[in-house]
């Protein structure tokens, strides 16, 4: 047997073990690096730390049997005369140190995506590749990449030097077309079986998140990502029989349509009182957790323009963001529908022509605008917002003299509500009211803004980004007092999501928590709103602070006139579902799975409750909300 590998070594295709190998040897001091970096948060048992390897030098195979396909086609077909050819030989120690810092330098990639995500490559990697221009740049400005480049370059020279003998034992033994032919076949069976009869679910061992993901392979896991983009609901998760589950969102929508059979999401929203048509200032913060907010509880003091205007607002102070990323909050805060599995409704194909905010506003007389500090082609922003009854204004609308600072996100925070008063006197001046959606970028990574505004220097850490942000904030606030338009404003001040989901748990509950003022002088009593509430509620609460009657085709509610009772709370990443009632977390995964936890006080810790033979009513709700929202997108039921 020994020998029979070592003529095999011999041959050209000794360079595919050589090659397999080194995926392995790479990836196993990836896992390492991941595990360290993320230990203390961990919290992992032998059985899970053993899992988590085992499991994942599985992966770790599978991901090579699909990255030596090149290679191996290669090795089938270069003719023998080309093969043993001196300068040939140099062409293949070119190809090994090209491989070994590609994989090196995905493991720099893998280190970074986690430091952001804590998770491997998933689908917001697929997304990231797709904009190389702002991911690119904001690697380079939060990162030393020049450094990271070189050291890697080293690091796989050092490698090289010590296979370059197994590379040069490959040209010893000639091997004939025919025998290359039959091992490239049974070689190429492997990748084809695994196509097949492997997911990348299966990594899924454990209920610690950070052993599941240290399990899964970095590659495998962005080609499968890449696969899986769209999730179907029904193929993927627990369902009800369609009429179920229609006859159930119309008893949690409305009680007296509880006997609808077929999906209906138009109802009338009738409000009693005289309308109240005010501008509207609509600001949706980047990544900002409610745990940066002196309100929350933060003592580091770098919100105190926030935590001033919070005395003078009604500020709602049991809010929760319905996912991760800015695409998933911007559908919620304009469409105010669950998270359905998969990418956001924003990036999805046929988005257009849907109920949103903005139209509402617009049937109202108002001039709806989305306001962005960056390019708003990211992330398809532009193209959604504009199909969907806003006029967008992005980073192209300032002129370089009227920009302070920019990074690869946008301009400067305090440059973008300069331009956000420029449109808003704009709309004024027409004798319409107006509606602005401001999404800023200043809080995001790599934490760069002016100089001088802050005393905490440009580029240090995300307080310093949070604070310059409440800095501009502040700045835009003052500078709107002087309008004659500012007494008959309303400011909404919440975010998209917040900095970090990463815990212990799947879908811990507390990460998932965001702030939100409401201010208007004039009109709001400032106080506490503590009732639980889902970032999809806030729009038809605006609605309601305006009393405004209107048809509708959101699933929010208006948390102020809900009855007790009702309230619920949806929070997802781009495969896991969570819906919160009361003291219960319902957690629902393909395979349809489901899970439901109890949640403490303080919803820091969850505690899983056995599964049950049958259904439990809040899994019904929880299934009944997810199901027919991905029906309602998929079947053009929101549309207006």
């Amino acid at each position: 047997m020994a020998s029979a590998y070592s003529t095999f070594r011999s041959t050209r295709f000794g360079l595919i073990i050589l090659l397999a190998w080194l995926i392995l040897g790479i990836s196993l001091l990836t896992r390492i690096a991941l595990l360290t970096k993320s230990f203390s948060q961990a919290d992992l048992t032998i059985l899970q730390l053993t899992g988590a390897f085992a499991l994942g030098t599985f992966f770790d195979l599978v991901s090579a049997t699909y990255t030596i396909i090149p290679l191996l086609l290669y090795l089938w077909l270069v003719p023998t005369k080309i093969f043993q050819k001196k300068w040939h030989h140099f062409f293949l120690y070119g190809f090994f140190f090209v491989q070994i810092f590609l994989l090196l330098f995905n493991s720099v990639s893998e280190w970074l995506f986690w430091d952001e995500f804590t998770t491997r490559f998933n689908f917001i990697a697929v997304d990231y590749l797709v904009y190389t221009t702002e991911v690119i740049g904001n690697i380079q400005q939060s990162y030393p990449i020049a450094w990271i480049v070189v050291i890697v370059i080293i690091i796989a020279a050092a490698i090289f030097y010590f296979i370059k003998s197994a590379i040069d034992q490959s040209f010893q033994q000639p091997i004939r077309f025919k025998l290359r032919s039959v091992w490239a076949a049974g070689i190429l069976s492997l990748p084809i079986l695994s196509f097949f009869l492997i997911s990348n679910t299966y990594h899924n061992f454990s209920t610690n998140t950070i052993a599941n993901e240290l399990a899964g392979n970095g590659l495998y896991e962005l080609f499968a990502a890449y696969r899986n983009n769209e999730l179907s609901y029904t193929q993927f998760y627990p369902y009800l029989p369609e009429q179920e589950a229609n006859q159930k969102l119309a008893s949690l929508m409305v009680p007296e349509l509880a006997t609808d059979m077929k999906l209906s999401l138009r109802r009338e929203v009738v409000n009693p009182n005289a309308e109240n048509k005010m501008n509207v200032v609509f600001i949706s913060i980047e990544s900002f957790s409610a745990e940066f907010m002196g309100i929350f509880g933060n003592t580091e003091g770098i919100t105190p323009f926030l935590d001033s205007l919070s005395q003078h607002s009604l500020s709602f102070t049991n809010l929760y963001a319905t996912g991760t990323r800015t695409v998933r909050g911007l559908e919620a805060l304009s469409l105010a529908v669950p998270p359905t599995p998969g990418q956001s409704i924003v990036r999805r194909p046929n988005n257009a022509n849907l109920f949103t905010l903005g139209s509402v506003f617009n049937k109202k007389g108002y001039v709806s605008k989305y306001l962005y500090g960056g390019y708003s082609y990211f992330d398809n922003m532009g193209p959604y917002f504009s199909s969907n009854g806003y006029q967008v204004v992005d980073r192209s609308s300032l002129a370089n003299s009227e920009i302070d600072y920019e990074n690869i996100w946008g301009v400067a925070d305090e440059n973008l509500f300069t331009l956000s008063l420029r449109e808003i006197d704009k709309t004024i001046a027409t004798q319409k009211y107006s509606f602005t959606h401001i999404m800023t970028t200043s809080n995001h990574r790599p934490f760069t803004y002016p100089d001088g505004r802050i005393d905490i220097p440009s580029h240090t850490n995300r307080q310093g980004a949070v604070k310059y942000t409440d800095y501009a904030i502040g700045k835009f606030i003052r500078e709107a007092s002087k309008k004659d338009w500012y007494l008959n404003t309303l400011f909404i001040i919440t975010s998209d999501h917040c900095a970090s989901s990463a815990g212990k748990t799947d879908l811990p509950i507390k990460k998932y928590q965001i702030p939100m003022l409401i201010f208007s002088p004039a009109y709001i009593t400032p106080g506490i709103q503590d009732r639980l509430m889902s970032q999809i509620d806030i729009a038809p609460t605006l609605l309601g602070l305006l009393n405004f009657s209107y048809e509708t085709k959101f699933f929010g509610y208006d948390i102020n006139t809900l009855p007790k009772g009702r309230e619920r709370v949806f929070i997802s990443t781009y495969q896991l579902l969570g819906y919160m009632k009361q003291d219960s977390l319902v957690v629902m995964a393909p395979k349809k799975e489901s899970m439901i936890y109890l949640v403490s006080k303080d919803k820091e810790s969850v505690t899983k409750i056995p599964k049950q033979s049958t259904l439990l009513p809040i899994e019904k709700e929880a299934i009944t909300w997810y199901q027919t929202a991905s029906f309602a997108f998929t079947h053009n039921l929101m549309r207006k």
